[in-house]
């Protein structure tokens, strides 16, 4: 088959022959029809994440048709349309990940291939109702945003949410969630164009956190917020307690801007707020998120669709973050 792989975080991404995956037993082979990045994929091209090894094919999302069954597995698979949940060996406690845990395209080879091998209990049938390129763009980014707004920050009818950094895939997929929820939404992002973005996919409002008086308009516009979701954390994080309402959530998976600053502890205790970090999603998670999103039909939000093989153009664009949404692979 042929494989987008990385030898190197100095070397490009190449299109290139290789072995099919070969299977053990539990094991199903996917062919391929669609794949899409994360920002893990980028921080692994430059060297920048944790565990690397190289050569390695990258993709922890993507939807295909099942290709082969290995022994153990229950052959009504074989032809299948489905995507693929990329948290493998989650552990047997649902609150937490176990030592074993793993995501597809690292350490495991991933989606930006023909073919990906992956455990049959990683599949789940592909929404009748989305493309192939719509289906690939949920997993990681889907159910990350599921957990955090719903598994850990509890959100629900009515609830005032801010979902800060609007643009990328987890972001939209967050603000979708919520507003289907209804909930009341307002963003943050670095763009007044991926602001009028999100406006037109359900928010109500949106500031830019380039601003100095952000967290001041934010106040203004909502009053106050039941759950907060952030994958940046960094300084302006030590704003969300005075954001919050008592007995807020603050949900946070990620650290791109740094680490969490110096807080007002004093409103934390005070108002009953809750820190909560959260990580991907477990099967329970995934399993609700698809039937979730079927039953509002919500559409997945594509920025742009790549070939298969120009793997290392898409990563090009995620390296800029000029993208509202997924970037898609399509074979």
């Amino acid at each position: 088959m042929k494989a987008n792989v990385l030898e190197a975080p100095d070397k490009p991404i190449i299109w290139k022959e290789v072995e099919t995956p070969t299977l053990a037993a539990g094991e199903v082979l996917v062919k391929i029809k669609a794949a899409a990045l994360n920002r893990r994929d980028y921080w692994i091209t430059i060297g920048k994440y944790a565990g690397l090894k190289y050569p390695v094919i990258l993709g922890s999302d993507g939807a295909g048709t099942v290709a082969e069954t290995g022994e153990g597995v229950d052959a009504s698979w074989l032809g299948k349309e489905v995507i693929i949940h990329p948290a493998g060996n989650w552990g047997e406690n649902e609150d937490y990940q176990g030592k074993d845990f793993k995501i597809l395209g690292l350490p495991d080879d991933g989606t930006f291939a023909e073919y990906v091998k992956t455990r049959a209990e990683c599949l789940y049938d592909k929404p009748a109702y989305l493309t192939w390129e719509q289906a690939a763009a949920i997993p990681l980014a889907g159910v990350t945003a599921y957990r955090a707004l719903f598994t850990k920050g509890k959100a629900k009818k009515g609830d005032t949410v801010l979902i800060s950094g609007v643009g990328g895939g987890t972001g939209a997929f967050a603000l979708q969630w919520a507003v289907a929820a209804g909930c009341r939404v307002f963003v943050t992002s670095g763009t007044g164009e991926k602001i009028e973005m999100a406006r037109r996919l359900g928010a109500l409002a949106g500031v830019n956190y380039k601003a100095q008086d952000w967290a001041e308009e934010l106040k203004h516009m909502a009053g106050g917020f039941d759950v907060i979701i952030d994958s940046a954390l960094g300084e302006g994080f030590a704003k969300f307690p005075d954001l919050c309402n008592p007995g807020g959530r603050i949900v946070f998976f990620g650290g791109t801007a740094g680490d969490i600053p110096a807080i007002n502890g004093r409103k934390v205790f005070w108002k009953q707020l809750q820190l909560l970090g959260t990580t991907m999603g477990n099967a329970t998670d995934f399993k609700n998120m698809i039937a979730f999103m079927t039953a509002h039909q919500i559409i997945p939000v594509i920025d742009e669709v790549f070939a298969l093989e120009d793997a290392a153009k898409a990563i090009e664009k995620m390296a800029a973050a000029t993208q509202f949404g997924k970037l898609v692979l399509k074979a």
